[in-house]
């Protein structure tokens, strides 16, 4: 069931949204070569609690037999990887990688999700073009997210851009809404077609969040039962957002 925010909740899902938009500034200007992802991890967390927020990926369930619920703060994915990766205090930052880090915010009752998508030393052009437009192709993509129109809509453009500079999006992982839980309804996938999907409305909250590969779309799951990986190695990045549809032009509400 969709749920539809009142101002009142729209205001308490703010202060969990800034949280998560001043946890991403943080980690920005602190990410370098040479740290581990679980540095990162316990700067993030620490930096949350600060705020008065909760870290809500941690302990979130995998739902699947055997596999541990997610022990950590942030999803820190590399390279190849797509999502979900798991900090450690083995898996290092190297110089001209790119580092997608997935991060969920709890406070009042509500969530704030957002993804980036680091640059990290002497990174390739190639890789700075796939981040570009990924994230240019998040923008693309809410420029449809407004009341009346539908889900497909805002799907349809995130895959049109993505797929003119030659890149895939990734099929079997999408958005989706949010607000007193980390995932509600609607799905928001990132292909799709035009007036297609449920109908927005004015006081939904989204996550909209193009995860983009440089090459074939294929992946697979690592050993860990978490991380996601590109199946041919290349490239891939991520970058999300929780938004507010309006009347007028979505309100995105994890950028301070």
């Amino acid at each position: 069931m969709v749920s539809i925010k009142s101002d009142r909740e729209i205001e308490l899902m703010k202060e969990a949204c800034k949280i998560t938009a001043e946890t991403h500034e943080m980690l920005e200007k602190n990410i370098q070569a040479g740290m581990s992802t679980y540095d990162l991890d316990k700067m993030a967390e620490e930096f949350i609690k600060s705020k008065g927020g909760i870290p809500a990926q941690k302990g979130y369930p995998s739902g699947e037999k055997g596999v541990p619920d997610f022990p950590a703060t942030l999803c820190v994915s590399i390279n190849d990887e797509v999502i979900h990766g798991v900090p450690s205090k083995k898996r290092i930052i190297q110089d001209g990688d790119i580092v997608s880090i997935d991060l969920v915010v709890l406070k009042n009752g509500f969530h704030g999700d957002a993804a980036r998508t680091h640059l990290v030393g002497n990174v390739s052009e190639e890789a700075k073009k796939l981040v570009e437009v990924t994230k240019q192709a998040f923008f693309e993509g809410i420029k449809f997210a407004k009341d009346g129109n539908r889900v497909g809509d805002i799907s349809f453009a995130i895959d049109e851009y993505v797929k003119k500079f030659g890149y895939s999006v990734v099929r079997e992982f999408q958005g989706h809404g949010i607000g007193r839980e980390m995932h509600e309804e609607p799905g928001v996938p990132n292909y799709g077609k035009q007036g297609k999907g449920i109908r927005l409305q004015k006081g939904m909250t989204i996550a909209v969040e193009p995860m983009v590969i440089q090459k074939n779309p294929d992946i697979f799951g690592a050993e860990d039962g978490w991380t996601i990986a590109t199946e041919d190695r290349s490239l891939a990045a991520h970058y999300e957002n929780t938004i507010l549809i309006t009347e007028k032009e979505a309100k995105v509400l994890t950028i301070i």
